[in-house]
């Protein structure tokens, strides 16, 4: 059976998120493994790409963490729209395994939405799928895991490249490869000067240097738009303004509230109180902000007047955790029975709403592309991809390196392993540099 040193080994995190190391949430009793197949993200497609491409090392990679854990269920949450990939994976998934089809609405990827959607319970405010009896893992960490159980380490990324280029699609990289890499295998970009999204429109974040920003083990997705597109304005507000507009601007309808997922579930998250608070004061503290999961539905569909509760709400859910306060928060168990059905927002109207309907375009798997970037010169591979410390290097400049080979590993502490994953080569080379930050290999 997989043991935990071998994905700490093989350098295995969450794929789909904050990089939480998996030997470390597969070291649980758990009923039911949750595959988050939901891609939610609009214009990601890298997720059903894997599935669709590479369904047996998916199915591979669930059986163990289900063996790991002790859970008899495994369920895949997967959008009902890919009807032809749920006939692909339904007759090769044994017995204990199912799909459960999604409804096309965000955001349906959130552990928290998920969880509810396919077995039906409510994550407690602040707590962890395993407080229900189940864990979550991505549709790439399933695959990780499956390599892991073959002693073969995490060296590159799935992602997905789309907007502006010419041709829009998902790949896989190494790990280290720069952000131009990637975009000029898509053949580059259809405009001038364009601005780079990394991650999903919604959740993601603006990157102003990709010619040498480097893919991690959490890239997902590069998504290149015109420097005059509204998504990039928004993004690019001053905070100054963010409050100045929202004090004038917002007239307390609520709807940010009523529309908001955690809302939703029964948790004490109200972005409206949020907003309100700017008018008390820069220290003021909103109880169940800190609850906040920062999805940006409030601001790109809920607000009536199109201001930025998003942006509030997580300033003063930082603010709350930076004070260290707790409370015990309010929690309505029935509160998703009763309204999350008719409240949830389909995908295709956020992508309209985002101004997104032109790079709305399927991009699929390219394996050529992916076998083309492995040849990449150069990677500048960070020691810190995952929560936790950086890792501690265990080469030295000048080192000849093969595809595979440990270059870093967690340090320790108090006599503790830290918290972390190993690291390791993502293309054959000598280590050219080593800093405190990054390890830089050179064909």
């Amino acid at each position: 059976m997989l043991t935990q040193n071998q994905i700490l080994n093989a350098g295995v995190v969450g794929c789909g998120g904050a990089g939480f190391p998996t030997h470390v949430k597969l070291n649980a009793s758990a009923d039911t493994i949750v595959c988050n197949a939901a891609e939610c993200e609009p214009l990601l497609h890298k997720d059903k790409e894997i599935l669709r491409h590479f369904p047996s090392q998916v199915i591979a990679g669930l059986t163990a963490a289900a063996e790991m854990t002790g859970a008899q269920r495994v369920v895949i949450g997967l959008k009902r729209k890919y009807a032809d990939l749920i006939d692909l994976l339904t007759p090769q998934l044994p017995d204990f395994m199912e799909i459960c089809p999604l409804a096309d609405v965000y955001p349906s990827g959130d552990e928290f939405i998920l969880v509810y959607e396919t077995l039906g319970r409510v994550i407690p405010p602040g707590g962890l799928p395993i407080q229900v009896g189940a864990v979550v893992l991505n549709v790439e960490t399933a695959f990780n895991i499956a390599n892991a159980v073959q002693n073969v380490p995490v060296t590159g990324k799935f992602l997905t490249v789309t907007g502006e280029v010419q041709t829009p699609m998902s790949l896989f990289a190494p790990i280290g490869a720069t952000f131009a890499d990637c975009i000029a295998a898509a053949g580059g970009s259809t405009v001038k000067d364009p601005v780079c999204l990394v991650g999903g429109p919604m959740m993601g974040r603006l990157e102003d240097h990709p010619e040498t920003a480097r893919v991690t083990k959490t890239t997902g997705g590069i998504i290149l738009l015109p420097q005059d597109h509204p998504l990039v304005s928004r993004m690019r507000t001053p905070w100054n303004n963010t409050v100045r507009i929202a004090k004038s601007g917002c007239d307390q309808c609520s709807h940010c509230t009523e529309m908001c997922p955690r809302n939703l579930l029964g948790h004490p998250v109200e972005p409206h109180k949020a907003m309100r608070s700017l008018l008390f004061g820069s220290d003021f503290l909103v109880p169940g902000s800190q609850f906040c999961s920062g999805c940006g539905l409030c601001s790109a569909i809920s607000c009536p007047e199109g201001l930025d509760p998003r942006s509030v709400i997580q300033a003063n859910r930082k603010k709350w955790l930076e004070s260290g306060k707790k409370i015990e928060p309010i929690f309505r168990r029935n509160r998703a029975d009763l309204h999350m059905k008719n409240r949830q927002t389909p995908i295709p109207r956020l992508v309209h709403r985002l101004g997104l309907t032109d790079y709305d375009v399927h991009a699929d798997w390219n394996e050529t592309v992916s076998r083309t970037l492995a040849e990449v010169s150069e990677v500048r591979i960070s020691l810190r991809q995952h929560i936790g410390a950086p890792c501690v290097p265990t080469v030295r400049p000048g080192d000849e390196v093969s595809v595979g080979d440990t270059i870093a590993v967690p340090g320790e502490k108090d006599g503790k392993l830290q918290l972390g994953a190993a690291i390791h080569a993502s293309i054959d080379g000598r280590i050219v540099e080593i800093t405190d930050t990054e390890c830089v290999i050179r064909k």
